[in-house]
């Protein structure tokens, strides 16, 4: 059984935390692959009342920040996201045993890995989730909550977990 405290690979904690990395990574770029494949960019399907599938690139972060930057931050973005990846690793290697806060980085760090290889490839990310409700329009154009992707959800429902998991942790001290 896997040590509950500091955590390393030898302990048998690292690795489950990479394969769900994995699992993220693979999931993010078996949709994107399948998004290129069925759509041209800026193509639109309509699900339902409050949801499309949309062909989009970003080649900003979260919500296209940077996206016109005249395409340095291609660069910038894969450095920032190589660094964060080996610094989630160092941390899960000394924390492995924290269930919550590694499944946070886990989450994090597949996402990041997974637009990291979006900008590789293809200089930009490629979202094709488009979320909209009226009550968004003072916010968005027509209600449209940017687009996003699998990866950008780990990100997301990772950093949420990180500040669930140091609430608890300072709610316990």
């Amino acid at each position: 059984m896997a040590a509950r405290g500091k955590g390393s690979a030898g302990g048998g904690t690292l690795w489950p935390w990479l394969g769900l990395a994995a699992i993220i990574i693979l999931l993010d770029q078996i949709t994107k692959v399948v998004v290129i494949r069925v759509f041209e960019y800026g193509d639109s399907r309509h699900i339902t009342s409050f949801f499309n599938l949309v062909r989009v690139h970003n080649e900003g972060a979260a919500f296209s920040f940077l996206s016109q930057a005249g395409g340095w931050q291609r660069w910038f973005f894969v450095a920032l996201g190589t660094a964060a990846v080996g610094f989630m690793v160092y941390m899960l290697r000394q924390h492995g045993g924290q269930r919550m806060f590694s499944l946070a980085l886990s989450l994090i760090m597949g996402g990041a890995i997974g637009n990291v290889i979006d900008r590789l490839i293809h200089g930009y990310v490629v979202d094709f989730l488009d979320f909209h409700w009226r009550f968004l329009e003072p916010m968005f154009h027509g209600g449209h909550f940017p687009a996003f992707n699998i990866a950008d959800c780990g990100i997301t429902i990772g950093a949420a977990l990180l500040i669930l998991d140091e609430l608890r942790r300072v709610r316990r001290g």
